[in-house]
């Protein structure tokens, strides 16, 4: 539509009518390929953002799906009406989404615009006039629950007769009406498929990541690799900027941020302010808990972060941990799609964990201790030394049969979280049997020595009286450089279980340390090496 705007004024009219057109012919030409399911969702969005406000990230999509061509409705349209000379479709937020002329001209789309910013269209259509009487008549297209989807707009070639052409839209209409419900139901046929189609491969995705193991990069390759696997799963199939894994029991602390993949004193600080209340809530809480806004008033104070936490639950349904994700305050919301993720995710943590730790201690058990030192061990070849300590705590049958079998269980608890407590940074422990434990120290021999004079004075408080009688708790340890030449486990752990057993036989509850010019200890190594060879 050309108006009379000053000198000039036709020619900056016509220019800005050319560049909209071009515009709109790159956008349906080279714009991002968007499904039905798609448009309908944006123009929900849309329907629901307050009067005068856009969605600039939209405004450059008005786009074609190309294998979503509707011709054949043009063809039926102009059957029905055969004065039609285009059609076009636009969403519920004025987006062309098809037309017959490629493009639409700035009067027909400024025409949709006004029509859907006057307000919430009602009736089945209306009619409007472009420049030269031409008639356009807008139908409006809604789903099952009444909301408007969709406007198809049919222009047709001036009758010239203004009565007919005002009285025209309900007999156009009605003509219409056979062709307008096919593509209707059409339309929202493609988008429950379209949304199948998504659900469908969404659970592919959640298909894959429960039969995952750790990443596509780096596999992992025993618990603890496992277990740091897990989270960052959760940051790159979640999208969590910080994901935490916390079982007290099993003195398990893994945190790992999407910067890093790594700690950091942020999150660190982050989880240690959240890490009670979240553990407190897993007990309340069996599945996941989306907290997408703190409570002003919450007991983890005032957070920049959604927090999305499950709670790990072991076979037997006790409550062991929490695996625990964040995001920050200006990201995106958790979905329930990232909660059922969230409870793959910490399945599979409980797995790992019962699988590699022992439930009584919760130590490593001997198959993931063993994998886990020749992990480590061979990777500090040449950078630090070795020690291992075999301790064996004295008298175990003796408690059972005096005190019964349970609080022999409840002594072995306590001596594996007395272990967890005080092992050192970088070092592994383990429950090998049933009354002998396993530590590898990255330490020298000496401060090795220390390490175990204090385990076994912790070991001597933790006897308790029991009806009256007090128990009598004591170990002896056996303290030797670890064999990391040793192709099995038993074989780098001789010289430490040599010196245990000298311990056990110079009188228990004390620390013996191997040392090559004891000859007794020297012959009894021997005798170790022959009977595992012999085995």
């Amino acid at each position: 539509m050309l108006t009379e705007c000053g000198p000039g004024g036709f020619e900056l009219q016509a220019c800005a009518q050319l560049a909209h057109r071009t515009r709109l012919n790159r956008q349906l030409e080279q714009g991002p390929v968007r499904t039905w399911f798609e448009i309908v969702q944006a123009s929900t969005t849309e329907q629901q953002r307050p009067p005068g406000m856009t969605d600039r990230s939209h405004q450059a999509q008005e786009t074609v799906e190309p294998s979503a061509s509707f011709e054949p409705y043009l063809q039926l349209v102009r059957s029905v009406l055969p004065r039609a000379t285009s059609v076009a479709l636009y969403d519920a937020a004025g987006r062309l989404q098809w037309t017959t002329d490629g493009t639409a001209g700035p009067d027909l789309h400024d025409l949709i615009e006004n029509a859907l910013q006057a307000g919430s269209p009602e009736g089945p259509g209306q009619m409007r006039l472009l420049e030269g009487g031409l008639p356009v008549y807008l139908c409006w297209l809604r789903d099952d629950r009444e909301q408007l989807m969709a406007v198809v707009v049919v222009v047709c070639r001036a009758s010239g007769d203004p009565d007919s052409e005002a009285r025209g839209f309900s007999i156009a209409h009605a003509l219409l009406r056979p062709v307008l419900e096919c593509l209707r139901r059409e339309l929202l046929s493609r988008t429950a498929i379209e949304g199948l189609s998504r659900a469908v491969k969404s659970r592919d995705r959640d298909l894959e990541l429960l039969l995952g193991n750790g990443t596509a990069d780096q596999p992992a390759s025993d618990g603890g690799d496992e277990l740091k696997g897990i989270l960052l799963q959760a940051i790159e199939q979640v999208g969590a900027s910080t994901a935490a894994l916390i079982v007290p029991d099993k003195s398990i602390a893994l945190l790992r941020s999407k910067d890093s993949k790594s700690k950091s004193r942020k999150d660190t600080q982050l989880v240690a302010r959240a890490h009670r209340q979240l553990l407190s809530l897993a007990q309340i809480r069996h599945g996941p808990v989306i907290i997408n806004k703190l409570a002003p008033d919450s007991a983890m104070g005032i957070l920049p972060y959604k927090i999305l936490s499950c709670a790990l639950r072991s076979t037997v349904g006790k409550t062991i941990g929490v695996l625990a994700l964040f995001r920050e305050d200006f990201g995106e919301l958790f979905t329930e799609r990232d909660a059922r993720l969230t409870g793959i995710l910490a399945r599979k943590a409980v797995g790992i964990i019962e699988i590699s730790y022992d439930a009584l201690c919760g130590l490593y058990n001997r198959p993931a201790f063993e994998r886990r030192l020749w992990l480590v061990v061979p990777a500090t070849r040449g950078l630090r030394h070795w020690t291992a300590l075999y301790i064996d705590l004295d008298r175990l049958h003796i408690i059972n049969d005096g005190f019964g079998m349970h609080v022999g269980d409840s002594v072995l608890g306590k001596l594996g979280e007395l272990i967890r407590l005080r092992l050192p940074p970088g070092a592994l422990a383990a429950r090998i049997s049933g009354d002998r434990f396993a530590v590898a120290l990255p330490t020298e021999l000496d401060t090795a020595a220390q390490f175990a004079e204090a385990l076994r004075e912790g070991a001597e408080q933790l006897g308790a009286s029991h009806d009256g009688s007090r128990l009598d708790v004591s170990l002896s340890i056996g303290v030797a450089p670890l064999d990391t030449d040793a192709g099995e486990l038993m074989h780098s752990l001789a010289a430490a279980e040599t010196a245990c057993k000298a311990a056990k036989d110079r009188g228990r509850n004390r620390v013996e340390v191997y040392e090559s010019g004891d000859a007794s200890l020297v012959r009894r190594f021997t005798d170790i090496k022959v009977l595992g060879q012999l085995r």
